[in-house]
C-alpha cells in the first residue's frame, strides 16, 4: 500500500513538473498565435497595393471583435471567427456615395504573419499582414521637475525608438543635455544611465524609477548625490485611441485616430509624423500617395471637456470632425 501511495505522489509530482515547464512556453506561444491586436495588412487586387490595419479584440462575453480601418474609414467585422490559427470574416463598407458592398476573408494566422484571400463579387484578392509594433509606455516626451538638496529645477525627459524596437533617449536642462544609455523599461519599471555631453561638466549617473498612471517618479543618482524626479507626459490628455464621425456633403462616416505616447499617429491607416498639442489646440498634417501623385490632408481642431472638434482640410474642401475617447480598463504591469 506504501508502495502504491509513493508511486502514485511520484507521478503526480512528475506530472505537475512537466505542466509547469509547459505553462510559461504555452502561453508564449498563444501570444504569437493570438489574435488580439492591430494587424498591419496589404491587399493587392489587380497590380494595386492598398494598405489597411485590422483591429481585433473582445467584447465583454470573450467573444472576438474586429474592424477593418482603412482610408475610407471603418467597417465592424462580421461572422468573425478565430479557431487553431484559422481565421475568417465579413466586411460590409461603405463607399463615397453611400453604396455598401461585401466582402469575406479566409486565411490563417501564424508565426506573426496573416496570410489570406478576401472575396468579393469584384474577384479575389490576396491579403498579407503582421501585428503592428507597439511603443512601450515609456516612450514620449516628458516635463519634469527635480530637486537635489534645496535647489530645484526642471528639465525634458524625451524617449523614443530605433529602428531595432530599442529605447532611446534624451535628457535636457537650461544648462546643458545628458545622453542616455542602456535604457530599460518592464514592468512599469524605467532605468537608464546618463552621461553629460559638456566637458566642462562631465560625470555620469544611474536612473531609477517608476510609470504609474501617466506619472513618472524616481532617483537619478550620482557622485554628486541623489536627485529626485517627478515627471508628467506632455498631451496625456490627447494620447490613445478615438473614435472619430466625419461629416461631409457626402454624408456621415466613422474613423479612427491613434495618437501614441511619442505624438506621432494614424488616422484611418494613414501615418502621422507629428501631432501638435497645447493649451487644448490641436493639428497634424498627412500625406496621401496614389500612384505618381500625392495629396496633403490638414487638421486643425481643439480638445475640451473630453471631446476632440475640428475641421479636416483637402484640396477638395472640408469635413466636420467630433472623436470621443475609448476607455479601456487598465491592466495591471503595463506602467501606464
Amino acid at each position: 500500500m506504501k508502495r502504491r501511495t509513493s508511486l502514485t505522489i511520484t507521478l503526480f509530482a512528475s506530472v505537475t513538473a512537466l505542466v509547469m515547464l509547459a505553462g510559461p512556453v504555452s502561453a508564449q506561444q498563444a501570444r504569437r498565435g493570438g489574435l488580439s491586436g492591430d494587424w498591419n495588412v496589404k491587399t493587392e487586387f489587380n497590380g494595386r497595393q492598398m494598405e489597411s490595419i485590422l483591429s481585433f479584440s473582445r467584447d465583454q462575453d470573450g467573444n472576438p471583435t474586429g474592424q477593418w480601418i482603412g482610408f475610407g474609414g471603418v467597417s465592424a467585422l462580421k461572422d468573425l471567427k478565430f479557431e487553431e490559427g484559422k481565421l475568417s470574416f465579413t466586411r460590409v463598407s461603405q463607399g463615397r456615395d453611400g453604396q455598401s458592398s461585401t466582402s469575406t476573408f479566409k486565411g490563417t494566422i501564424a508565426d506573426g504573419k496573416l496570410s489570406g484571400t478576401v472575396s468579393s463579387e469584384r474577384g479575389e484578392s490576396t491579403l498579407t499582414g503582421a501585428r503592428a509594433p507597439r511603443l512601450p509606455q515609456a516612450a514620449g516626451i516628458w516635463d519634469l521637475k527635480t530637486k537635489r538638496a534645496d535647489r530645484e529645477s526642471t528639465a525634458t525627459l524625451t524617449l523614443g525608438v530605433d529602428k531595432e524596437g530599442q529605447l532611446t533617449g534624451q535628457w535636457k536642462t537650461e544648462r546643458g543635455e545628458l545622453a542616455l544609455s542602456d535604457i530599460q523599461f518592464a514592468q512599469g519599471k524605467l532605468t537608464f544611465k546618463a552621461k553629460s555631453t559638456n566637458p566642462d561638466r562631465a560625470f555620469e549617473a544611474a536612473f531609477e524609477g517608476t510609470l504609474q498612471r501617466g506619472a513618472l517618479t524616481g532617483t537619478l543618482k550620482s557622485e554628486r548625490g541623489e536627485t529626485t524626479v517627478e515627471g508628467t507626459r506632455q498631451g496625456a490628455a490627447l494620447i490613445g485611441t478615438w473614435n472619430l464621425e466625419v461629416v461631409s456633403e457626402r454624408g456621415t462616416r466613422t474613423q479612427r485616430l491613434l495618437v501614441n505616447p511619442d505624438l506621432t499617429g494614424l488616422y484611418g491607416s494613414l501615418p502621422i509624423k507629428k501631432i501638435n498639442f497645447q493649451d487644448g489646440a490641436v493639428d497634424f498634417l498627412m500625406t496621401m500617395q496614389f500612384g505618381d501623385q500625392s495629396f496633403e490632408m490638414s487638421f486643425k481642431g481643439k480638445l475640451a471637456d473630453a471631446k476632440l472638434t475640428g475641421e479636416l482640410t483637402t484640396s477638395q474642401g472640408s469635413q466636420k470632425v467630433t472623436g470621443t475617447k475609448v476607455v479601456r480598463a487598465a491592466r495591471r504591469g503595463n506602467g501606464g
